[in-house]
């Protein structure tokens, strides 16, 4: 069903139930940027849940959730989730989001809304049909590409300062300035945040990071000091220092560039996620050497360590910290590599520690390729490129990315004569490290030989000892 044919369906019954009818907040504000929504909210004036009923009953929706305390009920219809709430107003009291409803108008529900642009509806009764309802220029406030609230914004944000984060989200995500009384409410309330859950929060920070320019987001943050409430650590990489000739571009603005430039060619939180960080420990490793200048020495080993930190405080999935951690300890090897010149041995090392995650590492690691200067960027690029292809090289050479010893532990058991334990790890891993080494060929064959001829020695001494072949 069309989203044309579900508003008439629900229009015609609204006309039948003697009910006014709205559709209301972004999916207004998207028709009117020319772009359909997968969901669909309506305001009700009258009995929102049983409406919905109704609604569900009559186009065969499935699924249906009610909250009976907001006075709103949902169901699913071909994919799109549809929800009905009665026209309300709310009021909160200072340490809490969750509101106290009351059944009101039309006029008092869309003043309740965080913003201009989400305060628009769209009459469905035949009488008015898509009649647009807007008290507080919201349309106006689009044309001027402004996120702005429908009331005093330092009320808006008192009464739910979840909406600080989803003023600078939509800011990003529809490439919007800050109102100016509303920017600096956000910079005034701020605190306020300390009341929403971090779930809530991150969800804001997962959206923002999944913008076309995620830089405008932070940015904003930056400049209303919320970044130092919700990401101290980011905050943390502003300024820059100088020693005589010698400085450092600022962390932040670089952080900034990276991310943006990740952003332009992948759709990945977490590898967003891992861009946002992998200089956050540049302020703790910072130093200055005489006639060397700046240095950050251990930076990508640290900020690998701080990663897990900061994941849990920030409520997000293990695999996502698994990923950053690995990214940002990482995110610095090939560069050294394509610098100091490459042996076959360092690039099998390198493939089998990204893993599948290899090709990710390469966009993070070209992201980093940052300067004032094209000429030298386009320098670092090419360097950067030749050994991309020397790795690919290697790796279809080798088969290198889901790499392990070829001789399995149980034929290691059987060939020594020896049960599950600590020598099996270490004989396999003598094996693996003579492959990466470039001493045996990737195969089962020149593995097993290999084993025959260490094993004596190994077993003998309990220790494993490198054993170059003859």
């Amino acid at each position: 069903m069309t989203t044309e044919e579900i508003l008439a369906q629900i229009g015609a019954l609204a006309d039948e139930q003697g009910l006014p009818v709205y559709a209301v907040g972004g999916f207004v504000r998207d028709r009117l940027r020319g772009m359909d929504s997968a969901d669909i909210d309506f305001v009700v004036v009258g009995d929102g849940p049983e409406f919905a009923r109704l609604v569900k009953k009559r186009l065969q929706g499935t699924g249906f959730v009610v909250y009976d305390k907001f006075c709103t009920a949902s169901f699913l219809l071909d994919g799109r989730k549809l929800e009905f709430v009665s026209a309300r107003a709310e009021s909160y009291e200072p340490h809490s989001r969750k509101p106290s409803v009351r059944k009101a108008t039309l006029a008092d529900d869309l003043a309740r809304r965080d913003f201009t642009i989400n305060a628009m509806a769209l009459s469905l009764n035949s009488a008015s049909w898509m009649e647009l309802v807007d008290p507080f220029g919201g349309r106006q406030d689009m044309e001027h590409r402004l996120v702005r609230t429908p009331l005093d914004p330092e009320v808006t944000f008192q009464d739910d300062p979840l909406r600080i984060m989803r003023a600078i989200r939509f800011a990003t995500q529809l490439d919007f300035r800050l109102e100016k009384r509303t920017k600096a409410a956000i910079a005034a309330m701020r605190e306020r945040l300390a009341i929403v859950s971090q779930e809530r929060i991150s969800e804001e920070l997962r959206k923002i990071l999944l913008a076309s320019r995620p830089s405008i987001g932070f940015k904003l943050m930056d400049e209303t000091r919320v970044l130092e409430v919700v990401l101290p650590e980011i905050s943390a990489l502003k300024g820059v220092e100088q020693i005589g000739r010698h400085h450092h571009k600022d962390v932040f603005l670089h952080t900034l560039k990276v991310l943006d430039n990740v952003a332009a060619v992948s759709q990945s939180f977490p590898l967003r996620f891992a861009a946002l960080f992998h200089d956050v420990a540049k302020p703790q490793t910072k130093a200055f050497v005489p006639r060397v200048g700046w240095t950050f020495h251990g930076h990508d080993e640290i900020g690998a360590r701080m990663i897990k930190g900061i994941c849990r405080r920030l409520r997000l999935p293990n695999d996502v910290e698994k990923y950053a951690e690995k990214l940002i300890r990482l995110h610095l090897r090939p560069i050294h590599l394509a610098d100091e010149g490459v042996t076959d041995s360092a690039i099998r090392r390198l493939i089998v520690q990204a893993g599948e995650h290899l090709e990710d590492l390469f966009i993070l690691c070209r992201a980093d390729i940052t300067s004032g200067n094209p000429a030298r960027v386009s320098q670092h690029l090419a360097n950067f490129d030749h050994l991309v292809q020397r790795i690919h090289e290697v790796e279809e050479k080798d088969r290198m990315r889901a790499f392990q010893s070829p001789v399995r532990g149980d034929e290691i058991m059987a060939v020594c004569g020896i049960g599950p334990g600590p020598m099996v790890g270490r004989l396999k891993k003598m094996i693996e490290e003579a492959i990466l080494d470039g001493q045996i060929p990737n195969e089962h064959d020149a593995a097993y030989h290999y084993l025959l001829s260490i094993k004596d020695e190994v077993l003998a001494s309990g220790e494993p000892t490198k054993k170059r072949m003859p």
